[in-house]
C-alpha cells in the first residue's frame, strides 16, 4: 500500500506531463498563374526561385488572332459610328442640291403651265380654240403645281433627321459595336499575364512553345512573408492552445527568437500523419494546426520546424 502510494507521487511529479513541443514544417499559400483562355506560350520570363514585384510581367501567349479580332471589332465602331451619324444628320448635301434643282425646274414649269391656261382661255372666250384646250391645260396646270408640292416636301424630309426608331437602334448597334471592341482589348490583355502579388516563384509548370488550356496553371508563386507552421498536437495539449496564441519556432540554422501566432486549430482528431509521425507517435491521435510565421523568418516551404508554448 505504501509502495503503492509513493508510486503515485513520484508518477505526479515526474512523469505523465506531455512537452508543451511539437514539431511540424513550414507551408505557403500559393497562387497559380493561368490563362483565362487557352494559347501558344511564347515567352516565361521568370524561374523557380526568383523574386517578383507585383503586376510584373512573367508570361506572353500567341495573340495573333486576339489583334486581329481588335482590329474587326473597331471597324465595325466605325461602321456603325458612321451609320448613326447619317441617320442624324439627314441626306448629303449633294441629294439636296439635286432636289433643288429639281424643284426650281418644276416651279418653272408650273409658271408656263399657268400662262398656257390664261392664254388658252382668252382663246376660248374669242370662239377661237375648243373647250378641250382649256381643259388640258388646266390639268397640266393641276399636275405642276402637285410637283411642285411633292418636291418642295422631299426638300423638307431630306434635311431632317431619321425617326427616332432607327436613330435608337443605330445607337443600340454602336453601343454593341464598343462593346464588342472593349471585350477585345481585353482578351489582348490577358494574352500577357503578370504577377498578382510581390512574392517568390516556387514553380515553372510549362515552358515556351507548349500550348495550355484555360485555367492550366503555368507557374505558382507565393508570398515569403506569409508562410504558415503546420503541427500536430496530443488532445492534452490541444486545451492549452488557443487561436491567436504566440509560440516560440525554431529550426536547424534558423536565426534564434522567431515566433509564430496560432490561427487554426482542428476540432475532429486524426492519426500522427506519416510525414512527421516517428516509432513512438505512429499510433497516436493528435490534433492539426497551424500558426502564421512572423514575417522576415527567412523560412521556405517544407522546411521542418518546433514549435512551443512560450514561456
Amino acid at each position: 500500500m505504501i509502495l503503492e502510494t509513493l508510486a503515485g507521487v513520484v508518477a505526479a511529479l515526474f512523469g505523465g506531463a506531455e512537452p508543451a513541443v511539437w514539431t511540424g514544417y513550414t507551408e505557403a499559400e500559393t497562387v497559380l498563374v493561368a490563362p483565362v483562355a487557352p494559347g501558344r506560350i511564347v515567352s516565361i520570363k521568370v524561374r523557380a526561385g526568383d523574386s517578383v514585384a507585383m503586376d510584373q510581367p512573367l508570361v506572353t501567349l500567341d495573340a495573333a488572332a486576339d489583334h486581329a479580332a481588335l482590329a474587326a471589332a473597331e471597324a465595325a465602331v466605325a461602321g456603325a459610328a458612321a451609320h448613326l451619324d447619317n441617320l442624324r444628320t439627314g441626306r448629303r448635301p449633294e441629294e439636296i442640291a439635286v432636289i433643288r434643282a429639281s424643284l426650281h425646274r418644276a416651279e418653272a414649269d408650273l409658271g408656263l403651265a399657268q400662262v398656257t391656261l390664261d392664254r388658252s382661255a382668252q382663246l376660248l372666250a374669242q370662239g377661237r380654240v375648243p373647250e378641250a384646250t382649256v381643259d388640258r391645260d388646266r390639268a397640266a396646270l393641276t399636275a405642276a403645281a402637285a410637283a411642285v408640292e411633292q418636291l418642295r416636301a422631299e426638300l423638307a424630309v431630306a434635311g431632317l433627321p431619321a425617326r427616332k426608331a432607327e436613330r435608337l437602334a443605330a445607337e443600340a448597334a454602336l453601343a454593341q459595336a464598343r462593346a464588342g471592341a472593349e471585350a477585345a482589348r481585353v482578351a489582348l490583355r490577358e494574352r500577357a499575364l503578370s504577377a498578382p502579388l510581390a512574392g517568390r516563384i516556387e514553380t515553372r509548370f510549362r515552358e515556351p512553345g507548349e500550348v495550355v488550356a484555360a485555367g492550366a496553371p503555368i507557374l505558382s508563386l507565393y508570398d515569403p512573408d506569409r508562410l504558415f507552421a503546420v503541427f500536430f498536437v496530443p488532445e492534452a495539449a490541444r486545451a492549452r492552445l488557443r487561436p491567436g496564441e504566440r509560440l516560440s519556432l525554431s529550426c536547424t540554422g534558423c536565426v534564434e527568437g522567431l515566433t509564430a501566432t496560432l490561427t487554426e486549430l482542428a476540432t475532429d482528431p486524426q492519426f500522427t500523419p506519416p510525414v512527421i509521425y516517428s516509432r513512438e507517435e505512429r499510433a497516436r491521435l493528435v490534433f492539426r494546426a497551424k500558426a502564421m510565421v512572423a514575417p522576415g523568418a527567412g523560412l521556405l516551404p517544407g522546411q521542418p520546424v518546433t514549435l512551443a508554448l512560450r514561456p
